[in-house]
Formats: C-alpha cells, structure tokens, sequence
C-alpha cells in the first residue's frame, strides 16, 4: 500500500507537544499560505492536555495497526492537533490525511486510562478538516456523491432500479474480473463492491404508522427507519417492529424522519448533520413515546450525540437534550424490558453463532452484553468469542470507500477472526459492518448465514426454522 510520508513522532516520545518545536522536527510540513484550525471550536486544548501520551490507545487502534505510524494513532493525532493550534503546525494536505485515516471507531476511548475524550476532539478536527481544507478534484466527487445521496431515501430509491438490473444481468462479477473499475476509480470500486442485493421488498415502504402491541400494551416507542437501512436493510426493520410488537410495544413510526445524521456527522458536515437532526426531533415531536428505538449502532451513537450535535442552537438545545436521553438501542431497550414473548429453537439441536461488536454499540454506546444475553435466551444457541472483538471491522460509515486499502484490511482481519471461531453464523448489529463482513467473506470464498440479532429474536418468536448450508 502506497501511504505519502509525512510525520512519525517516535513512540518512546512522552513529552507534551508544547514543550517541543514541531515544525523543527517535521520542515517538510512547513508553510506560511495555509492556516491553522479556526476560532469556530477548535479541538479543546484542556482535552487535549488530558493526554499523557502513554501510548495505551496503540495496540487498539486499527488504523496503527495497518500503517504502524505515530502519527496515524490517537496519540498522535491528538499531538498534531495541538501543533496546530500553538502554530507550530499548518492544517493542510499533508497534516490532514492524518485525521483522514481515523475511522472513529472508538477503540481508544475505552482503553484509555486517562479518560481522553477523543471522540470530542477527532469530532471537533473533521468539522475544521472540512472547512478549511482543499480537497482533489476526485476526492470531492465521491464525497458529493455520498452526502448528497445517501442520507436521502427519497433520492436513492430511484438509483435502485438501474442498480437491480446492473445486478439481475450478473455485471458485478464481470466488472470486478476485469478490475478495470478499480485500477480507473479506486473509490467507486470500493462502493461498488460492497452493494448490498436490491430486491423487490427495496421499493416497498409499507410500515404503517402505528402498530399496536399484541397483548398487553406495556410501552409506546419510535422507531427509527434509517436511510440506507429502510431501503436495503428493510427485512431488519420489520423484524425490529414485529419483536417489538411481540412484547406489548405500541409502535410508533413518523412519516416525516429522514436520516440520523451519523453519516455527515462523522465526516464533519456540520450543517447538514444538523439539519437533520432538527427534522428528526422534528418528527418524534409530540408522538407521546416513552423511547426511541433503533436498531443499527452508528446511527444510534449520533442520536445519542444530539445534545452535543446541537449545543449551540438555542432552539433545539433542551429538546435535542431530551431527545437523545430516550434514544435506546433495541438490543438495550430489549434486554432491560425484558422479553415476554415465547422463543423457540432455530435448529434441531444446538447452533453455534458469533456475535460482532460494532464498534460504536461497543465503544460509542457501551454496549456489549445485551445483544449477548438475548442470543442466549433462544433455545440452543451457543456464543463463540472471536480474537480481537473489539477491532474495527473497516467499515466505519463511508471509510471503507473513502479509505480502502486500509479497510480491506481491517475486513480481511475481522473476517479471519470471525471464521476462526468455528461458528455457523454470525450475528451483526450494524448495516455497514454486515456489508463489509459479507463482502470479505465472499473474497475468501466463505459460505456463512449472517443476520442481525432482531432476526434472530424474530425467527424464533415467529417459530422460523433456519436453513442450514
């Protein structure tokens, strides 16, 4: 993989970034014409000064892992960070590729014996990154193409059909053979190849706007569609609304929400990340839920963050504040609820299943051992551990496409670790950790079912047996 040298801070370098001329030690990044962050909330100096640069974070930090450079790990991005905002350092190219390849993950958060709060400060940069940085001509291109399409279902779903007839005629796998697509337009080959199969149920939106719980009401939720999710993911929507349903949830689906805004959010589209957020406060507004319930773990770590998305809105502030203080994942909603409904064996016997920590239920929400305890209240199912569960997948939002030499082999990583467990299928909670997982098993030839959670739980409420390979 070809990364352009820049900067490597050596490792056993514990000093804090005031205390040493930066500029001196990299003169390559020198320069006078292009500016550091702005005075709109730059990375917070008193978090950055938490660092102790102790070096924790490196061995959970995929993007060290792969490209083993100082300054491509939280510690050093956060020493870049500060560079900057003493003038020791410029924000440009060269300094901002390094931000580039933080996939947010969040891994150092909770390794971090410090407390850094990271996620403040990479969240606080990328917004910097993308008003003050120039980006190439094919760079722009792809990321206009991402945030103008996908956060919109209303502007997908008609790109749906020439995608449905591009897969009915069997032209992926010509187009991958050739690799003609990747060696032109490596980026569109990254989003290509991890399309998800348009089916007939990608056109349907037929989820009425409340349904009622069966049996005894016990609770009155939301529940949250998604963008992508609604379109390609719709069969984990449904199973989301029928297990819900199932055990005395009156559910509640608003018309007028649209995207999460986790997608521009994480890539610090300031503006548009909130106003979507507005339009999704919006939407739940005076619906009467007690909580808002989601089942894909990016888009639940943002609406998590709505009080910190729209902290200087005067406006919205105490309403994103309430807001996000119901949002519930519906693994977490589930496991404190508690399932009443009757669950019955997906398979003669016992099957054996992985479950795969999506970083930002892991990390960014804190949850690991609902999902868990769910799966192991289906009747004969056995949990298998993989090696490093805690390491990003690649996916990471849109880094898989923005970023892919990197991602691949993230996903190469994760899928190894996954088969290695012996399990018969794996059990994802997040659409763009399912899609690059699928997309790499295949790569190795590897047969394996993988399913979200809910589907589990709905099967084996509904009494559906599952298809062994």
């Amino acid at each position: 993989m070809q990364i352009p040298e820049t900067s490597q801070i050596p490792s056993d370098d514990l000093r804090p970034a005031k205390e040493s001329n930066f500029l001196a030690q990299n003169p390559h990044l020198q320069t006078l014409e292009i500016p550091g962050f702005d005075a709109n909330n730059p990375p917070d100096p008193k978090l950055i000064d938490t660092c102790v640069h102790c070096g924790f974070c490196l061995s959970t930090c995929p993007s060290y892992r792969v490209l083993g450079k100082e300054m491509d790990s939280p510690r050093g991005r956060i020493y870049l960070m500060d560079a900057i905002n003493e003038g020791d350092a410029p924000l440009n190219e060269a300094t901002s590729q390094h931000f580039d390849t933080c996939l947010g993950c969040l891994a150092c958060v909770t390794t971090c014996p410090s407390g850094v709060q990271y996620d403040k400060l990479i969240s606080a940069t990328r917004h910097q990154v993308t008003r003050n940085q120039k980006r190439t001509f094919s760079d722009n291109v792809i990321r206009t193409l991402i945030f103008n399409l996908f956060p919109y279902p209303h502007r997908l779903r008609p790109l749906l059909v020439p995608l449905f007839i591009y897969q009915k005629l069997g032209l992926p796998k010509l187009i991958r053979k050739t690799g003609l697509l990747k060696k032109v337009f490596p980026r569109l080959a990254a989003m290509e190849s991890i399309l998800p199969k348009v089916t007939v149920d990608s056109f349907r939106d037929n989820l009425p706007e409340v349904i009622p719980a069966q049996g005894e009401k016990r609770y009155r939720v939301g529940v949250i569609l998604g963008c992508v999710q609604r379109l390609l993911f719709s069969p984990v929507n449904e199973a989301t609304v029928r297990v819900l349903t199932a055990n005395g949830c009156e559910v509640v689906i608003p018309k007028s929400q649209g995207c999460c805004a986790a997608l521009p959010e994480h890539q610090g589209q300031a503006q548009q990340a909130k106003a979507l957020a507005r339009q999704m406060i919006d939407s739940f507004e005076n619906t009467g839920v007690d909580f808002v319930i989601i089942n894909a773990a990016g888009c639940g770590h943002t609406l998590k963050e709505y009080g910190h998305i729209l902290a200087d809105d005067p406006e919205y502030r105490e309403k994103a504040e309430k807001f996000a203080a119901n949002v519930k994942d519906v693994q977490e909603f589930l496991a404190s609820a508690g399932i009443t409904a009757k669950l019955n064996p997906l398979i003669e016997g016992d099957l054996t299943i992985v479950y795969q920590d999506a970083c930002h239920l892991l990390h960014g929400q804190k949850i690991s051992l609902q999902p868990r305890q769910l799966l192991q209240q289906i009747p004969g199912v056995k949990l298998k551990e993989p090696v490093d569960a805690a390491l990003c997948c690649g996916s990471a939002g849109v880094y898989n496409m923005l970023q892919p030499e990197i991602a691949d082999e993230l996903g190469v990583q994760k899928v190894e670790n996954l088969l290695n467990t012996g399990a018969e299928l794996i059990a994802s909670s997040n659409p763009g950790c399912s899609l690059q997982i699928k997309k790499h098993l295949e790569l190795q030839g590897k047969s394996v079912t993988l399913m979200h959670p809910i589907e589990l739980l709905d099967y084996s409420i509904r009494g559906v047996m599952l298809q062994k390979h």
